[in-house]
């Protein structure tokens, strides 16, 4: 039995030997900072720190660690190594899910380098990937964590338990203690909406938000969103969609404080307010706080609307704040849906056929039966799953099967078939959708032309979290625990799965690590529930790297012909768009906020042999690549500068115009680049946000 020194305590692990560190640490320990990646030491996710230096956990077995010291996220949490402080100072993570890793590389980092350079850093924390892009404030924090900057934000106490109290609203209930809980509807994938939304009835409810924590809604139809009509993260919808709603939420639970502290001391309403988590008697000083009122406030009537306030009365709307999530994510403890455990829980791992629109032949499951600890093998809808008592054992029973597919009619489907079909399509007419002038007149007329084709290939979310749920299924009763953006597209997979009715379904909403839109899904429901049915305890399927990779719902791959018409000082007079490619690839592609006299944009929707889903902006990012790229073809044919070409066009579109001069004079646009170097701009709107980027970049001998 491997002994090893964890967090400074001598543990004997009670593990096969060739058990890799990363499963013996979460499985047999409980250590669950420590997270799984890719399993095959690429993405970093699984550092720990060896004798002070980082090692990659998901590929090292513990017959190789004995008597070293090893250090997790919980053991450098639990001494309070300044860089901690610093990742939340300078609020570096997104989704949280690589940020352990990331901070124990820092640690190490600091260990060999006290004050290191931009170099070092770069050199040192570039083998743990993050697919949030936080590596700029990164850098900030390892600069503040070795003295460059003040640490101005202490650590905050974290807590993944919630404080009971009293039922306000479906949104707020308020505790004893006058803690505030609010329930979020929407997921939580690092883009922070857990504290927005929390921020929205905390200005109301006047509150300050270090006296509140959130939970994640159920899958009810009273939470759903209400700009889609179901319970869904996307779109960035989730401010826009709640502003409203939740201010009414924290407005009418103060007025049902304000009521009920106003009944207890019988004074009029109009002499009471609210602050800082209390009602006030204006005239004679006394004070009730609202842990103290919640109980009496809950059998007030609620008013149905009440007025808001105004933008010049909020205190942390319009504000930065720190994220409430934050604290936890840098100690590790926050719960993604890979780290839900259940009594008796096993853990399974599917083998699919590698072949799109594949289906199974046979199987031999002889040598997987035979791994220690794997307990059955189950065929069910998308696979045959080796079922365990652990994790490794269900990954390497997995390996030992014997597989027989039968392949299907795609097996010649390829990145080249595909394109083939997208080629044939934009250069055949399409659906109008924006016509503008007339652009076919244009072109019978001289100019100068300009003409350009652009294709994207398919892509995979890669979120570092891979998929994976949990599932338990009684005779009367299904529940699951899974980090989802469709919490009732979830509920309706697990309801189809166990053959149990709605109602007797509940979903239980984690942390994600990376969404992107690929947790619009639920196929890794059906999953879960199926085998939880099958065999009569919780399961948690876990899914690899190369499932994710493979079986995706991917960004649908697309093509686009673009022609323009320049007048003789090389302003466009007339534009034509047509793009071939799956229903999603057309969402939000026919907005053009240049202004060009003569226009037409087409759509020839293609369907995809390929499973297509959300990816990040859907649409947009392939239209904004698109439509940037050959506006930059038309300022080169100008002989033009890209920046001053673009704001002449976008004379009648006055956002785009105020984030493009912002991103250029925040990049220096104008000055020359550093040698070697070379710059590029872009400006999109997309789901009600206006964006501009500027790019560096160099290239040294042909490599970017």
């Amino acid at each position: 039995m491997p002994r090893l020194i964890i967090n400074g305590e001598p543990r004997e692990i009670d593990v096969a030997p060739d058990t890799p560190l990363l499963w013996a640490l979460r499985d047999s320990l409980g250590l669950k900072g420590t997270k799984y990646g890719c399993g095959v030491g690429v993405c970093g996710s699984c550092t720990v720190l060896c004798d002070g230096e980082p090692l990659r956990s998901c590929v090292v077995p513990v017959r190789d660690l004995a008597e070293r010291h090893i250090t997790t996220i919980e053991g450098l949490a639990a001494h309070g190594h300044p860089v901690l402080s610093a990742w939340i100072d300078r609020q570096v993570p997104q989704c949280g899910y690589c940020q352990p890793a990331q901070i124990l590389t820092a640690a190490a980092l600091l260990g060999r380098h006290p004050d290191p350079r931009d170099g070092d850093m770069d050199a040192a924390m570039g083998d743990v990937l993050c697919r949030c892009g936080t590596y700029q404030r990164i850098r900030q924090a390892i600069h503040a964590a070795a003295g460059h900057r003040s640490i101005d934000q202490p650590m905050r106490p974290a807590s993944n338990t919630v404080d009971a109290g009293t039922v306000l609203n479906d949104w707020i209930r308020i505790a004893p203690d006058g803690s505030v809980t609010v329930v979020v509807n929407h997921a939580e994938m690092g883009q922070g909406v857990s504290t927005a939304l929390a921020m929205l009835v905390a200005e109301e409810l006047e509150v300050g938000l270090d006296s509140v924590q959130t939970e994640f809604a159920p899958a009810q139809t009273r939470y759903r969103n209400p700009m889609f009509g179901e319970q869904t993260t996307g779109g960035s919808t989730s401010v826009r969609a709640e502003w409203e709603r939740l201010s009414q939420a924290g407005a009418q639970a103060r007025d049902r404080l304000i009521q009920a502290a106003a009944r207890q001391w019988q004074v009029p309403v109009q002499e009471c307010g609210a602050q800082d988590g209390a009602v006030l008697h204006w005239p004679s000083g006394r004070r009730l706080g609202y842990g103290a009122l919640a109980r009496d406030a809950a059998g007030t009537s609620a008013p149905s609307k009440v007025a808001l306030k105004a933008s010049r009365d909020c205190r942390l709307l319009g504000r930065p704040l720190p994220r409430l999530d934050i604290p936890a994510m840098v100690a590790g403890r926050t719960v993604y849906g890979l780290d839900v455990v259940l009594p008796e829980m096993r853990v399974a791992s599917i083998t699919r056929c590698p072949i799109i629109g594949g289906e199974l032949a046979a199987f031999d499951d002889a040598a997987a039966l035979n791994v220690p600890d794997v307990e059955r093998v189950v065929e069910i809808s998308s696979g045959v799953a080796v079922v365990a008592s652990n994790s490794w054992a269900a990954l390497c029973g997995r390996e030992a099967l014997q597989m027989t597919w039968e392949p299907g009619t795609r097996t010649g489907l390829n990145t080249e078939a595909l394109d083939d079909r997208l080629r044939a399509a934009v250069g055949g007419g399409g659906e109008v959708r924006r016509r503008v002038g007339d652009v076919e007149r244009v072109f019978q007329q001289p100019a100068h032309g300009v003409e350009a084709d652009y294709a994207t290939a398919p892509l995979a979310h890669g979120t570092l979290e891979p998929m994976n749920c949990t599932a338990r299924v009684t005779r009367d009763s299904c529940e699951v625990w899974l980090g989802t953006q469709s919490p009732e597209g979830a509920r309706q997979a697990a309801a189809h799965a166990s053959g149990l009715p709605l109602e007797r379904v509940r979903v239980h909403s984690q942390h994600i690590g990376g969404g992107f839109g690929r947790r619009l899904e639920s196929d890794m429901v059906t999953d879960a529930v199926e085998l939880a049915r099958i065999t009569g305890v919780p399961v948690q399927v876990l899914w690899t790297r190369v499932d994710d990779m493979q079986h995706d719902y991917y960004r649908p791959p697309h093509r686009t012909h673009l022609r323009a018409a320049l007048d003789a000082d090389g302003w466009p007079l007339a534009w034509f768009q047509r793009i071939a490619g799956h229903a999603l690839v057309g969402e939000g592609c026919a907005e053009l906020p240049y202004a060009i006299p003569n226009l037409c944009s087409e759509f020839v929707e293609v369907d995809s042999p390929l499973p297509a889903g959300a990816w990040r902006s859907v649409g947009a990012g392939q239209d904004a690549f698109v439509v940037e790229s050959f506006i930059d073809e038309l300022a080169l044919a100008a002989g033009r500068d890209p920046y001053e070409y673009r704001r002449a066009l976008l004379k009648d579109a006055p956002r785009h115009l105020g984030v493009l001069d912002r991103a250029a004079q925040g990049a220096g646009w104008g000055r020359p680049a550093p040698p070697g170097r070379h710059r590029g701009l872009a400006v999109y709107r997309s789901f009600g946000s206006y964006v501009s980027e500027v790019a560096e970049v160099s290239v040294d001998d042909g490599q970017v």
